[in-house]
């Protein structure tokens, strides 16, 4: 039994859509970041998405854990040209494409990006060999909103349409845990 322990990176404040561009996160909320600690088991081992706001994150979070390299398949969607840019700015010039990402995300790719079934491929091989590299280790893993809904999704065996109605907060817990008979979720989104 493996369980992982996923953790959203703290806010970056942008007001786009925020894939692959390297912000920092603000990590000025000592009391949630000791919180959110004292929640994970002190003997996990501690990955991270390789961009500045997973690294700055996990690196709060480090405290007694051993730390794994960074993990590039671990970041969020890649979103080509909508990134950093608007909802409302996207619609205006592109309003089937974007009604379609929300709306069918699975298939739907933003110009230049990828498309959810492409994260969840991508972030489903890097959790598998963490999992196979680690077996019954507890796993802190600090990412993006995307690649914690991509393994819940996986858990709970949700249509793409269903993982993306799921809201995972900054700074936020979900937990999951793999056994030989497949997957089991405990508590979502829980901001300890």
């Amino acid at each position: 039994m493996t369980r992982l322990h996923l953790v959203r990176h703290g806010p970056t404040h942008a007001k786009g859509m925020v894939g692959w561009s390297d912000l920092p996160a603000d990590l000025s909320d000592q009391a949630a970041l000791d919180r959110l600690s004292a929640a994970l088991p002190d003997s996990a081992l501690l990955v991270s998405s390789d961009l500045a706001r997973a690294v700055q994150t996990a690196d709060a979070l480090a405290g007694r854990r051993t730390r794994l390299p960074h993990d590039r398949a671990l970041r969020e969607m890649h979103f080509g040209a909508w990134e950093l840019r608007r909802h409302a700015e996207i619609e205006a010039e592109d309003p089937d494409r974007i009604r379609a990402f929300w709306e069918h995300p699975g298939e739907t790719r933003p110009p230049g990006g990828e498309s959810w079934h492409e994260l969840s491929a991508r972030v489903d091989a890097a959790i598998d060999a963490l999992i196979a590299a680690h077996p019954g280790a507890d796993l802190v893993i600090v990412a993006h909103f995307g690649v914690i809904l991509t393994q819940v999704q996986r858990a709970l065996r949700l249509a793409p349409d269903q993982a993306f109605a799921q809201r995972i907060a900054p700074l936020s817990l979900t937990c999951l845990i793999r056994t030989a008979a497949g997957w089991e979720a405990g508590p979502i989104n829980r901001l300890p």
